[in-house]
This record gives structure tokens, C-alpha cells and sequence, in this order.
């Protein structure tokens, strides 16, 4: 489609405005993770040869090599590396509690998560694959422009969301990233990753907390606060709680690893009080990792 006046002008504001601070942070996360990344070789639609492996029920019989399958007892496929472009769906919680954080230490868990879904985006980018943010209403793109669209996106305020992502219809086998705090009851996190799966999706989450709701430090009479109409509970003694909360959210964190893993996704965890640029690494290395069925 030709660009139209319009969408030049768009283009050329974007690309000679000054960079949004989140852009800056999200450049300097992606290029310390970068220096550890060498490339990611992947199965794919390809032309250069990667390996020979045996032959596995499923497999098309157009992808037999046969002049190697003819040395041995076995069928051999042949795979290719990927060289097509990969479209990756991007998203992150932007409800209310993900304002939360504990000390003035800490980022907030919405500014964490739109830091690395910037820096992801900025590290699949110089792959050369594609991103979408999900919910934006933009196709999957590739190279600074859509970077620094996601950023003013991002920096702008864009508008709170729901605790999890909306049912999107995306094309078969793109990968989805979802980034927030998942404290959203299991029932209805496992109705999220079933409405992607339905269209053959596959993907990643990545649970982002404040250190605060995984310990829950507190003492004394505290009156704790429902960010989203959840109520209120007032507690005489929170340090009696500690150890039963705990254990209720390390049962939480293991439900959601089951319910990523039936999926055939990823389940990774960030806490604030951390460097984000660990769990950008195992989010990348996870993306690169062969779809499983």
C-alpha cells in the first residue's frame, strides 16, 4: 500500500523527535542483554541447512531427505534455520494494581513491564522479526519507527486495561508475549491462555510483583486496600499472616507454571527489587525456542 502524505509526515515527526526517556532505559536493558545473545538460531521456513534429525510421526513426507535416509535404516528430515520474519504479539497489564509499589525504591510494576516490553520489543526488532503491541489495531512491524511509536505509546498513558488481555484473533503460530502481575484467580487466567491457544497461539507470561506481595513484610494492624473493588481486610496482626500468605502465593506461582506448561508456554517471574535485565534474557531465549504442539 502506498503511504499516503500523511503517514510521511507521521513517519519523519517520529523519527526527528527526541527519544522518550522509557526508550533511552529500554535501549541501554536490550544492549546489556544483547552482548550475551549471539543470534537465534531457529526451525523454520528457510533455505540454509541447519541439521538432519529422524524422521517423527507428523512429520510431512515432502521434508524426508532421502539421498541421506538411504545411508541408514532410518528416515532423516532435513531443517532448514529460520530466516522468515516472526510476528510477536506484545502485551502488559496496565490495571490498577499494577501502580503498586512498596517503597520509593521500587519501579512501579506497570513502568517495569512497559520497560521490558520496550527493550523485548527493541531486541526482537534488531532481529529482524515483527511486533505488535496487542490491542493497538497495528499490524506486526519492523524497524524504529514502530519502536519508537510502542514508546510514545507507552509514555503517553495509554489508557488502564483489564487484568488480563482481551481474546484477539491472531494468525496461526505468531508468538505472544504477556507481561502483569497475574494475581487474577487461576479459572480465569487458564480462560485467557485457552482463548489464544483456539487459534493455534503460543506464547510466554511473564509474572511481574513488587517484593512486597511475595513476602508481605508487615506488622502490626494493617488495613490492605483492593485496587481494583476487590474491598478492604483489616488484619490486627500482619505478621501472623506472613507464613500462610506465603505459602498461598507460592501455590498461585506454581498453578500459573502449570497452567503456562499444559499450554505448551513459558512461565517466568520478576520481582522490582531485581535487574530487568535477567528476565529480558530468559523472556528472548524463550522466544527462541521451538513452538511445542
Amino acid at each position: 500500500m502506498k503511504a499516503t502524505g500523511a503517514d510521511l509526515h507521521h513517519r519523519a515527526e517520529l523519527l526527528t523527535a527526541p527519544l522518550p526517556p522509557l526508550m533511552v532505559a529500554a535501549k541501554r536493558v536490550a544492549s546489556t542483554v544483547a552482548q550475551g545473545v549471539h543470534g537465534r538460531r531457529r526451525v523454520g521456513q528457510g533455505e540454509t541447512f541447519w541439521q538432519f534429525r529422524r524422521y517423527q510421526p507428523g512429520d510431512s513426507t515432502s521434508s524426508i531427505d532421502w539421498r541421506r535416509s538411504a545411508k541408514s535404516s532410518h528416515l532423516y528430515v532435513r531443517e532448514t534455520e529460520w530466516e522468515a520474519a516472526q510476528s510477536v504479539w506484545l502485551w502488559r497489564d496496565a490495571s490498577a494494581s499494577m501502580s503498586y509499589a512498596s517503597a520509593p525504591e521500587f519501579a512501579p510494576k506497570r513502568r517495569r513491564a512497559e520497560l521490558l516490553l520496550l527493550a523485548l520489543s527493541v531486541l526482537l526488532i534488531r532481529g529482524g522479526e515483527r511486533v505488535a503491541v496487542l490491542g493497538a489495531g497495528l499490524r506486526p512491524a519492523s524497524g524504529r519507527t514502530v519502536l519508537t511509536r510502542i514508546a510514545h505509546m507507552l509514555e503517553d498513558g495509554e489508557p488502564a486495561t483489564t487484568s488480563l488481555p482481551a481474546p484477539e484473533a491472531l494468525p496461526r503460530y505468531a508468538r505472544i508475549v504477556l507481561i502483569g502481575d497475574f494475581l487474577s484467580p487461576l479459572a480465569e487466567v487458564k480462560a485467557a491462555i485457552a482463548a489464544f491457544d483456539a487459534f493455534g497461539v503460543r506464547g510466554h507470561i511473564l509474572q511481574v510483583l513488587d517484593p512486597a506481595e511475595e513476602t508481605l513484610p508487615f506488622a502490626g494492624r494493617v488495613r490492605f486496600l483492593g485496587p481494583e473493588a476487590e474491598g478492604a481486610a483489616l488484619i490486627g496482626r500482619a505478621e501472623t499472616a506472613g507464613a500462610d500468605y506465603a505459602r498461598a502465593m507460592a501455590a498461585h506461582q506454581a498453578g500459573l507454571g502449570l497452567l503456562a506448561r499444559s499450554a505448551g508456554w513459558g512461565f517466568f517471574r520478576h520481582r522490582t527489587d531485581r535487574s530487568p535485565e535477567a528476565a529480558l534474557l530468559a523472556l528472548y531465549l524463550g522466544l527462541a525456542e521451538p513452538v511445542s504442539g
